[in-house]
C-alpha cells in the first residue's frame, strides 16, 4: 500500500506489521517455561526441539526443493528427528529402543496407508495457493509428494509421545513385578495404552480439524452440502490425514508393547527406575 510520505521524505510502502519482537518474547517465555517444569530433560527438549528445527530447515527443505522425493526426504529427516530428539531426552536404553523401533513400524504403516488412499481419492496436492505457487516458481516438485510427507511428519508429532509413554508404562511395570509373566505384562500395557490412545487421536483429530477450520467456514457459508464439502480436496486430504495418522497411532501401541516386553525380559528393569521419569497419561 503506498502511504502518502511528509515533505522531504521519499516515498515508502507498507509491507507487513514486524511480529518478530513478540514471537521472540513468547519463545523466550516457553523456554523458561520448559526449564522450570522439565529441568534437566526440559533443557535437553529444547535441545531437541532445536535440532527438529535445524533438521528440517538444513535437510528437508533444501532437498525437496532440490527435486528429491518429498515422501522419502519425509520419512529420512523424520527418522533423524525422532532419534536425535529421544537420545537427548531419555538417553539410550530399552526404553528409548522400544520406542524408537515402535515409532519407526509405525510410521512405515502411516506412510503406506497415505500413498494408498491418496492414490485411490485422486489427491493431486493443487487444492492451496501456496501449492499453485509453488509450481508457478518452475521447480520439479511434486505436490502429491509434499501432501504425504505433511501426513508422515505431523503423525510424527503425536507418535513419539505415544510410543515413549508405551515404553515407559511396560518398563514401570516391570519394576513393580519383575518375576511376572510376559503375556500378563503385555496385556497390562496394551490395556494402559488404549487410554492413551484414545486421548491422542482426538488430540490428532483436533489439530487437522484446526488446521482446516477456515476451510470448512468458507463451505459453511457457501451453503455447500455436507457430502459435497467432504468430497473437496482440501477437506479430503485433512480427513485422510487424520484417518491414516490414527491407524498408525493405534498400531504403535501393540508394536512398542511387544518390543518393550521383549526387551524388559532381556535387558532387566534398569530403565524403569524411579528417576527415569516416565510419562505416562
Amino acid at each position: 500500500m503506498l502511504a502518502e510520505s511528509p515533505p522531504g521524505v521519499d516515498p515508502y510502502t507498507f509491507s507487513d506489521y514486524d511480529r518478530r519482537l513478540p514471537m521472540i518474547w513468547l519463545l523466550l517465555g516457553f523456554s523458561v517455561v520448559v526449564t522450570l517444569a522439565g529441568r534437566l530433560r526440559g533443557i535437553l527438549s529444547l535441545v531437541g526441539l532445536g535440532v527438529s528445527i535445524a533438521v528440517i530447515a538444513a535437510f528437508i527443505v533444501p532437498a525437496i526443493l532440490d527435486g528429491r522425493s518429498p515422501l522419502a526426504v519425509a520419512i529420512v529427516g523424520s527418522m533423524a528427528v525422532m532419534f536425535a530428539t529421544m537420545g537427548l531426552a531419555h538417553g539410550v536404553g530399552p526404553k528409548s529402543v522400544a520406542a524408537a523401533l515402535g515409532t519407526t513400524a509405525s510410521l512405515l504403516l502411516t506412510a503406506a496407508l497415505a500413498v494408498l488412499f491418496t492414490e485411490l481419492a485422486n489427491i493431486t496436492g493443487f487444492s492451496s495457493e501456496e501449492a499453485t505457487f509453488l509450481q508457478g516458481t518452475g521447480g520439479d516438485l511434486s505436490l502429491e509428494g509434499l501432501v504425504l510427507a505433511g501426513m508422515v511428519i505431523a503423525a510424527l508429532g503425536v507418535l513419539d509421545d505415544l510410543t515413549i509413554s508405551q515404553a515407559s508404562a511396560v518398563l514401570a511395570l516391570r519394576r513393580a513385578n519383575p518375576t511376572g509373566p510376559l503375556r500378563e505384562l503385555y496385556r497390562a500395557g496394551v490395556g494402559i495404552g488404549r487410554d492413551h490412545v484414545a486421548a491422542t487421536v482426538n488430540t490428532l483429530v483436533l489439530a487437522y480439524v484446526g488446521a482446516s477450520l477456515p476451510i470448512l467456514l468458507i463451505f459453511s457459508v457457501g451453503d455447500t452440502p455436507f457430502a459435497d464439502a467432504i468430497n473437496r480436496e482440501a477437506v479430503s486430504v485433512q480427513i485422510i490425514g487424520t484417518l491414516v495418522g490414527s491407524i498408525g497411532l493405534i498400531a504403535a501401541v501393540p508394536l512398542t508393547t511387544v518390543i518393550a516386553t521383549a526387551l524388559a525380559s532381556r535387558e532387566g528393569v534398569a530403565e524403569a527406575t524411579p528417576d527415569s521419569h516416565s510419562h505416562v497419561h
